[in-house]
């Protein structure tokens, strides 16, 4: 719950300006999110958001990414922690994952920047990923089979 409720803190703060831990609250629980302001709190701490002024002097919340290897880390442990496999349909990737982690895998797969996801596509346990091409279905399950077995 922890890494869906996180992704979902990103996704919300790239697309909407939030300036309170009460907003970021507020949107949580709109997104069906039951969370406490101290969960909150300990997430942006954990997530090292911090505050930023937009062009008219409003304070919002932003993730500084370190580095792109960081955030690549990030989006890779997601991926190991709610997968669990995967199989093709031509040129559609098909991704089970743990129950309730598909929108957390797929929002990391999304971040991950493959070339040949054309977009994504997520359930409770199933991904479904649009790729170009058969070859490009081959070249990313081999991608993330390295990833996979990296890990091991």
């Amino acid at each position: 719950m922890k890494i869906e409720r996180q992704t979902k803190i990103l996704e919300l703060i790239v697309k909407n300006e939030i300036g309170t831990q009460e907003e970021l609250t507020a949107k949580l629980e709109e997104a069906g999110f039951n969370a406490t302001q101290a969960t909150v709190s300990r997430d942006i701490r954990e997530m090292k958001l911090t505050k930023v002024a937009d062009a008219s002097g409003k304070l919002r919340y932003v993730a500084f990414k370190t580095t792109q290897d960081d955030m690549n880390e990030k989006y890779i442990r997601i991926f190991l922690d709610g997968f669990v496999s995967m199989d093709n349909a031509t040129n559609i990737l098909v991704v089970k994952t743990v129950s309730g982690m598909a929108m957390a895998v797929a929002a990391a797969l999304d971040h991950m920047d493959f070339p040949e996801i054309v977009g994504s596509i997520a359930g409770d346990d199933t991904i479904m990923c649009a790729v170009r091409t058969l070859d490009d279905t081959v070249n990313l399950m081999g991608k993330l089979k390295r990833i996979i077995d990296r890990s091991k």
